[in-house]
């Protein structure tokens, strides 16, 4: 029984410290977190408009093409071609009876000029926006137990308070539940990037292949700006709906005695 009741002093006590840390968060985090992150904005880092400099070199050269055949002309041959006077066709160096001519290509895929780099410039976005991620991702989920427990228990009678507390409940949700979104969309960037690049390398000398990895650098340029301007926005809503309703949350069933006099 001594155990048990540890445990319980214990858990009441864990649900008193994350109270008064949500409490905090609400009324002074939040405000410091919006001001940040507009600073952050507005930084010449998520303020680029000129695209050409979000561009990296892929260091995959076009390399000259090589072409084998399998026969040259022969001698007094003015056409260039593998057949004889006469029209009768001549029989192709190399080659094995019944098989058409192989032709070999460029070992593209060897890489001579090195590995392929990130595009650092993105890398380094990255690197910024993430820990904002999950961050959001931490102060929603404080949030979440916070409501959870000032949810009285189930009555009947004076529910509006709980209402409320059910929907910004749901609200908090939602954002934790996008910010989790936002580490995916940077795994699936770089899957996206490589299998383009992978193309690249395969196909040197196709330019829609290279274009379309110019292309995908400056999609993640804006996508990394919008997470960051979701983020803020995220904490905006969240503050706002908290503080306007901080009191119903806190009190969702109040006494109705102070009425009657």
């Amino acid at each position: 029984m001594a155990a048990v009741a540890s445990n319980m002093l214990q858990v009441e006590k864990y649900k008193n410290e994350l109270k008064t840390k949500a409490e905090a968060l609400i009324l002074r985090g939040f405000p410091e977190k919006i001001v940040k992150l507009n600073n952050l904005l507005a930084t010449d880092q998520f303020n680029e408009k000129d695209m050409n400099s979000v561009h990296e070199s892929l260091n995959i050269p076009v390399p000259e093409p090589i072409a084998f055949n399998c026969h040259s002309p022969a001698e007094g041959d003015t056409n260039g071609g593998g057949t004889e006077r006469g029209g009768k066709k001549r029989k192709l160096e190399n080659c094995v009876d019944g098989e058409e001519p192989k032709q070999a290509g460029t070992k593209v895929m060897a890489l001579l000029s090195g590995p392929v780099p990130c595009n650092k410039r993105l890398t380094d976005l990255i690197a910024v926006v993430k820990p904002q991620i999950k961050e959001l991702v931490e102060d929603s989920n404080l949030l979440k137990m916070w409501i959870s427990f000032m949810i009285p228990k189930i009555e009947d009678g004076n529910n509006f308070g709980v209402s409320v507390q059910e929907d910004t409940l749901a609200e908090v949700q939602s954002v934790e539940s996008e910010a989790a979104t936002y580490f995916d969309q940077i795994t699936r960037y770089y899957a996206s990037r490589a299998k383009v690049l992978s193309k690249v390398a395969k196909y040197p000398h196709i330019d829609d292949y290279r274009i379309a990895v110019r292309e995908l650098d400056e999609k993640q340029y804006l996508s990394v700006w919008l997470v960051l301007c979701e983020i803020r926005n995220r904490y905006c809503t969240l503050h706002d709906i908290i503080t306007k309703n901080l009191e119903k949350l806190k009190k969702p069933r109040s006494s109705n005695t102070d009425a009657l006099y």
